[in-house]
């Protein structure tokens, strides 16, 4: 794997890391250790893989998260999306350990651990099956994009946000942050937006994706949505 790889992958767990624990002012919390392992653990070996089997999307998936094929609505909404995600990571901070607001059962805890580990399931299938997987929405034609229908995708049309919406609920219950879980509703909701925009912007622009929404009819929730 390449040096900017790296340090690609130590700034993300550093993102995460600092305000996770600055807000909870100590390193003294084993669930906010068990968070980061469990998420940048798999983290690792997604990013491994593609090093050694995808290394054009894992070069796409350090691109800027403001790219000039970008629609205007992603350049905003995306940015907007990281301070949310951030915000949340210093409440749950605050909520579990500095002014412990929260009381979270253990057994909910463990709940909350098994779905970030189903979450990281569901992310490492669609990295191996979608090479298009960019941060950024976009059509990537110098890439020859084309849809993918099969592995997650033949199940819902956006499995990484499924997985995402899991990972925030389950983090929230983990991190023993009933505040958290509240933020967590917050950032599935702009994760459905992006979904919706995003659905529309491949149905007027990726070929074939018309076709593929009319077999596939659930953009997040399996005979939900």
């Amino acid at each position: 794997m390449s040096t900017r790889a790296w340090f690609s992958f130590l700034g993300g767990i550093l993102l995460c890391a600092v305000p996770l624990f600055g807000a909870a002012g100590t390193l003294l919390w084993p669930a906010g250790w068990v968070f980061l392992a469990l998420v940048f653990g798999v983290g690792l070996a997604i990013t491994l893989m593609l090093a050694k089997h995808d290394p054009a999307l894992l070069e796409e998936r350090m691109k800027p998260l403001v790219q000039k094929d970008q629609p205007l609505w992603d350049r905003v909404l995306l940015p907007a999306f990281i301070v949310l995600w951030l915000g949340w990571l210093a409440l749950m901070g605050l909520d579990a350990v500095r002014f412990g607001w929260s009381a979270m059962p253990v057994s909910l805890q463990w709940i909350g651990a098994a779905g970030i580990a189903l979450s990281m399931w569901i992310w490492f299938r669609v990295f191996r099956e979608n090479t298009f997987l960019a941060p950024v929405v976009k059509i990537q034609k110098e890439r020859e994009h084309k849809v993918i229908t099969t592995g997650p995708y033949a199940v819902v049309r956006h499995p990484m946000y499924a997985g995402a919406v899991i990972l925030f609920l389950g983090g929230a219950l983990l991190l023993g942050a009933w505040y958290g879980v509240l933020g967590a509703l917050v950032l599935s909701a702009v994760l459905v937006l992006r979904t919706a925009l995003e659905d529309r912007e491949l149905q007027h622009g990726l070929a074939g994706y018309t076709d593929y929404a009319a077999r596939v009819r659930y953009k997040l929730v399996p005979h939900v949505w």
